[in-house]
């Protein structure tokens, strides 16, 4: 697995850890029963602390995306195929999507823009056939 992270970006290291790994099991590059690299491994490859790792594994594993263990390590628990989410992260989420389209329309971003970029957003994304055909109907297009 190959991670592309910004050291002196803005956003925290074990934050773009988490977020790369999200996007890799939203594209089905990582699907559910997938290996990831060993903490330590993915440290050295990265040229980071452990403890950085570990946390962005951890918040992985609080969402329920990753299951951690001694002998299996961290392999990926979920991905689009594996059923609909929990309630509890479904509402979360929605409130953090409430609030992203927010700060696009305070930043003055156009309606018609902030659809497409969310259209564009969601065709790299390895979803289910049924899901997909939902979206059409929806009036997406893919």
């Amino acid at each position: 697995m190959l991670l592309s992270i910004e050291p002196d970006g803005p956003v925290p290291i074990y934050q773009q850890i988490r977020d790369r790994i999200v996007e890799a099991i939203a594209r089905g590059r990582q699907p559910a029963g997938s290996a990831l690299p060993p903490i330590r491994q993915l440290a050295i490859d990265l040229g980071v602390n452990f403890h950085t790792v570990n946390k962005g594994y951890d918040l992985l594993r609080q969402e329920g995306l990753l299951r951690l263990g001694r002998k299996a390590g961290a392999v990926v628990r979920r991905d689009a195929s594996s059923g609909p989410p929990d309630q509890a992260w479904a509402g979360d989420w929605t409130g953090r999507l409430a609030t992203l389209l927010a700060e696009a329309a305070a930043q003055g971003m156009p309606a018609t823009d902030i659809i497409a970029e969310c259209q564009d957003a969601l065709a790299d994304f390895a979803f289910p056939t049924a899901a997909a055909e939902t979206w059409q109907g929806s009036g997406g297009s893919r």
